[in-house]
């Protein structure tokens, strides 16, 4: 019974504690969420992200016509 006396303390601090908290703390801490991609997978999609934003980025098909245009040569 020894355990169970135990758990019925614990159960009741945690409530008492919760209780006694400031609504304004208890708003604060729901409020923080991580992404789901984070929890769900962990750091992996997060440097995926991190990793792909510092590759150079390709040029649109616009900007390549006009520097390659054989009208532009100088002679």
């Amino acid at each position: 019974m020894a355990k169970g006396d135990e758990l019925v303390k614990y159960i009741t601090e945690r409530v008492v504690d919760y209780v006694e908290m400031p609504r304004e703390v208890r708003r604060e801490r729901s409020k923080v969420k991580e992404p789901w991609t984070r929890r769900w997978f962990g750091m992996i999609p997060f440097s995926l992200s991190l990793w792909a934003g510092q590759l150079p980025k390709p040029k649109k098909k616009e900007a390549r016509r006009k520097e390659h245009t054989p009208h532009s040569r100088e002679v």
